[in-house]
């Protein structure tokens, strides 16, 4: 078939047939001289982006693209394989925490996280943080990782939902990111090649989210369960605030320092109650638990230590250097710290999770095009949360820098990060909505 005849159906409103799509995600996965280029396929994004895909022809272009490569077979792995997934925040480490506790729970958790990209960090790059830490696994050692330690950390690899590859790039730079069947394909295309039978989905949604509404967060969780489901995943799905920072630490290095106190039970409040809702949301899919009995099971290995062991031999598995669990000294750092103060006496009454962000990128510790390099030592600390005194000789953030000339740069943007009030803000809720 001609590509603009399939162009041409979705610009005057209609609704792709299983072929129309099949012909499109084939020609992403490989340009083999079919008639379809990428000034083909471009218009067909931005196509669907301006006219939006039903919730069928959605759920076809999610298995059509997990077919266009490998679809992993775990089922000579023992027990039930459930994952999570983030659309990404600031601050926001639980893949690193929960992970490990759904895998002390008797879970199997093959993740493939992602890298940062903007203001919103990488789980890979966390990952990376740790000297040594293999990501790049091949699939003989992942599969190693998962019966060794029932949890595995890597990243896409060439053979996993290839189309997905090629759309995305083109997304990047063409406007059409924001697209909720695009997004709900890409994601669950590559989970339904990871070889699971559930998904745990966190859909953040404020300031530091993609999805600054409710009302967008709303629509991509109800289109991924729906999708999700109709591909054969149990899916469950949160809504959850992305206004502030989620704990206190920003930066690839900093983030896993507080992984690591979480998991040893000294985490921030927020970070460790949704770590925990998240993880026992997926020992409910898996055992086919309450929410009660669940929360109960990964809150005993939080508190005895077995979340813990659980990472420790992940980064063991993976090459990494487990002496980090008890020697901090061993990740990257800087040398150079820098406080940013209020000007007042009062109460934090909000902290711009976008604006630090952007600043944790700016110093170096993220993305602003995909093959930028990373520093994982530089980062931000919030020393002062929404709800805090300060008083003007207070840190309300702890800057850890390595170029005077980008720390220059983000010190007015970080002035601006926060705002402080006569009287402590109402407390917000963390978890905004749950969708199943």
């Amino acid at each position: 078939m001609r590509p603009g005849d399939v162009i041409q159906t979705k610009r005057d409103y209609g609704e792709l047939s299983p072929e129309q799509i099949d012909a499109f995600v084939t020609a992403a996965a490989r340009l083999d001289g079919s008639g379809w280029e990428k000034y083909h396929l471009t218009a067909l994004l931005m196509a669907i982006y301006l006219n939006g895909m039903t919730p069928g022809e959605t759920a076809h272009l999610t298995r059509a693209m997990a077919d266009s490569g490998k679809r992993l077979d775990l089922s000579d792995i023992d027990g039930p394989k459930v994952d999570k997934h983030s659309t990404g925040g600031v601050g926001d480490k639980t893949s690193l925490i929960l992970g490990p506790l759904a895998a002390a729970c008797g879970v199997i958790v093959p993740m493939m996280p992602g890298r940062g990209l903007g203001h919103s960090g990488g789980t890979l790059d966390k990952l990376e943080a740790i000297p040594d830490f293999n990501v790049n696994l091949t699939e003989a050692e992942f599969r190693a990782a998962l019966k060794n330690v029932g949890l595995g950390m890597i990243g896409q690899t060439a053979d996993i939902a290839p189309a997905d590859k090629m759309l995305y790039s083109l997304r990047d730079v063409t406007a059409t990111v924001e697209s909720i069947p695009l997004i709900t394909a890409s994601i669950l295309s590559k989970k339904l090649s990871e070889g699971i039978s559930g998904l745990v989905m966190d859909v953040k949604s404020g300031r530091g989210a993609f999805m600054k509404t409710r009302a967008s967060s709303r629509a991509l969780a109800e289109s991924i369960v729906k999708v999700g489901t109709a591909n054969g995943l149990k899916v469950s799905a949160l809504i959850t605030a992305m206004d502030a920072p989620l704990g206190r630490y920003v930066g690839n290095a900093l983030e896993v320092i507080e992984s690591i106190e979480t998991l040893k039970g000294n985490g921030p409040k927020d970070l460790t109650d949704l770590s925990v809702k998240l993880a026992a949301r997926m020992v409910g899919i898996a055992l086919g638990l309450s929410d009660a009995a669940a929360g109960a099971k990964v809150r005993a290995a939080l508190a005895s230590g077995a979340g813990l062991e659980v990472f420790r031999k992940c980064i063991e598995q993976q090459g990494g250097d487990p002496r980090v669990i008890n020697d901090y000294s061993l990740l990257p750092h800087t040398d150079a710290t820098v406080q940013v103060h209020t000007d007042r006496t009062g109460y934090i009454t909000g902290i711009d999770a976008e604006k630090v962000g952007i600043a944790a990128r700016m110093l170096g510790g993220g993305r602003s095009r995909a093959e930028d390099k990373i520093d994982p030592a530089v980062g931000i600390i919030v020393r002062a949360k929404p709800g805090e005194r300060v008083t003007p000789s207070d840190s309300v953030f702890e800057v850890h820098y390595r170029d005077g000339a980008k720390l220059a740069a983000v010190m007015p943007l970080l002035a601006g990060a926060f705002t402080v009030g006569d009287a402590p803000p109402s407390e917000a809720p963390l978890i905004l909505e749950e969708i199943a």
